[in-house]
């Protein structure tokens, strides 16, 4: 993701940019992982994110997460009109065991072209395919330290809403995650910091800080820790529940 190539396409590939160092694989997970059998950290969520950059809406996701079998399903659509003149949209479809670790993405993209792509999470391997519309589709393999992966794919945003809820809100303090982002095929790390409650916008909420050393994203939840605005102060971008 290069911010200034694509001032919509930033917020996950530069923000990742992260500790993202080519050829790193066996990445750490800190934050803590919830025993087998414990209560899913999840629960059913649904509506629409408005995205705003100076101030302007650009455009729109839809999301969704619910039950699954014994998982969750979570899915969001987005589309947006970028600064340079170009539309742009995306999808994925992301099923979490209910512990939060990944086990499959599918997602699609569509700006100048139409690339598909999807992950197969087995054990602590990510297996990546991503069709750009030449002959031979792309694969990459990347191994985790656990199975514990936080999914965070190029212009979904809602991704960082099922961050909050693998962020250990009891045990407090800075948290680190493995991250991958499956368009770019790239793996990598963030840190994740409560900053208790704060102001935004209009309404007072939980805050989360996503950092890494390049850039810092600003994540504010509700009292259920559901996901109702994301900052991203470097580029002026605002993303907040409709």
């Amino acid at each position: 993701m290069n911010f200034g190539r694509d001032k919509l396409k930033i917020f996950l590939t530069a923000a990742m940019a992260i500790s993202l160092a080519a050829g790193f694989c066996a990445i750490s997970f800190a934050a803590s992982q919830k025993p087998a059998g414990a209560t899913s950290v999840f629960s059913p969520d649904k509506g629409k994110l408005r995205i705003t950059i100076n101030g302007q809406q650009v455009g729109s996701e839809d999301f969704e997460i619910s039950p699954s079998g014994d998982g969750w399903v979570e899915h969001s659509s987005m589309s947006a009109h970028a600064p340079s003149g170009g539309d742009i949209k995306a999808s994925g479809q992301l099923r979490l065991s209910a512990d939060g670790a990944p086990t499959r993405y599918d997602w699609s993209a569509e700006a100048q072209k139409k690339a598909t792509g999807f992950v197969d999470f087995v054990g602590n391997t990510a297996r990546c395919l991503a069709n750009l519309g030449g002959t031979t589709p792309l694969r990459k393999d990347f191994t985790f330290a656990s199975p514990q992966v936080a999914v965070l794919d190029n212009n979904l945003y809602y991704h960082f809403g099922v961050l909050a809820r693998l962020y250990d809100w009891k045990a407090g303090g800075k948290q680190t995650f493995s991250v991958l982002i499956p368009q770019d095929m790239v793996p990598g790390s963030i840190s994740v910091e409560s900053l208790g409650p704060q102001d935004a916008g209009n309404a007072k909420f939980e805050a989360l800080r996503v950092s890494s050393p390049d850039l810092e994203i600003m994540v504010y939840v509700d009292a259920n820790h559901r996901m109702m605005r994301l900052e991203v102060p470097s580029s002026n971008a605002t993303i907040e529940r409709e």
